[in-house]
């Protein structure tokens, strides 16, 4: 009896080892298990399992029940695949969710807030200083071109200037002719001459100043005067244009002048005779023929017309001496300029 139990005894150990050289495949298939947590889980449900199989009779009917064990190990093995990946992905999800704590900003000193507001400072300072001497090259190469421009009107006034002096002497003297020959006792045999002095007494256009101020009213409807840096120049600008204003005014009045000689003189010239002496352009271009008459005017009418030809002379004279003083004044300006400004 007693070798029978230990045989029985033996093949029980060794159905035992067998089952459990099994589990061990089934549970260490490669890939299934990727981490050691997971083992005493299995450890535990194989020895379960072992006991509830070795507790069973080893009869002939015990290969159902192997069956049964071998798909509750093989169901064991699946669930604990699951539970395996589930950990996984946890702490996968786990990694991901780690924050990384934020890099630690220390304080800063009142020497670094210090530091950073003079070179703010330094900065914007020199924006402005950069920002504005660009203004003041701009401004500078305008000034520049204005007096440029200035420059060349001043040329062409004083050119205009001197032509109209000349002019204005000639007049003054075929003037003094004409008053003179026209008050003599012997006027009737120079009335050739007197009816060409007259022809030309009325005529103001080739003495008539008409300045070239384009820039100069530029400089003063535009604001550009302030442009102009040097004082002395732009005190010398502004008296030549008060200047300028004044022989305007002074031609004004000289106009009026000559439209009241006008009126005296049409009762003393025949106005054919005028005719005669006259082109297209209305230039007089020679002188009458003969000694044409005068009209029938009285004592009164002479000295009317004597009236106003010594009104006309004086202005002549007065407007003479204006143009000299503005030619003088130009030539100042235009001096004044060259050297400010290095001009050619």
């Amino acid at each position: 009896m007693k070798e029978k139990k230990s045989k029985s005894n033996k093949q029980k150990g060794k159905a035992s080892s067998l089952k459990q050289k099994k589990a061990n495949q089934v549970f260490s298939t490669p890939g299934e298990l990727k981490n050691d947590e997971s083992v005493p889980i299995m450890s535990q449900r194989q020895n379960e399992l072992l006991k509830v199989e070795d507790s069973k009779p080893n009869d002939t009917h015990s290969q159902p029940t192997a069956r049964k064990l071998y798909a509750a190990v093989k169901h064991a093995s699946s669930q604990a695949h699951l539970t395996e990946n589930s950990i996984l992905n946890t702490q996968h999800n786990n990694e991901m969710e780690v924050h990384h704590p934020h890099a630690v900003h220390h304080s800063k000193k009142w020497k670094d807030y210090l530091f950073e507001f003079l070179m703010l400072f330094l900065a914007v300072t020199l924006g402005f200083f950069v920002e504005n001497q660009r203004e003041h090259y701009i401004e500078g190469q305008r000034e520049k071109q204005f007096i440029r421009s200035l420059v060349n009107d001043l040329i062409a006034d004083t050119i205009k200037l001197n032509s109209i002096i000349n002019r204005r002497t000639e007049r003054a003297t075929s003037l003094d002719s004409l008053k003179l020959l026209l008050n003599s006792e012997i006027r009737n045999i120079h009335t050739n001459a007197i009816y060409y002095f007259a022809s030309t007494a009325s005529r103001t256009l080739s003495i008539r100043f008409v300045p070239n101020d384009g820039t100069m009213q530029q400089l003063k409807n535009s604001g550009a005067f302030r442009l102009i840096r040097s004082r002395a120049v732009a005190d010398s600008i502004a008296n030549y244009d008060v200047s300028v204003r004044n022989a305007l005014r002074q031609g004004e009045v000289e106009e009026t002048i000559i439209h009241d000689y006008r009126q005296a003189s049409a009762k003393i010239f025949n106005a054919l005779v005028f005719d005669q002496m006259m082109d297209d352009n209305i230039n007089v271009i020679r002188r009458p023929e003969g000694n044409p008459a005068l009209l029938n005017y009285t004592q009164i009418d002479l000295q009317n017309w004597n009236y106003k030809m010594q009104s006309i002379k004086t202005i002549n004279k007065a407007n003479r001496r204006d143009a000299r003083l503005l030619l003088s004044q130009g030539k100042n300006l235009l001096t004044t300029l060259k050297k400010e400004y290095h001009l050619d």
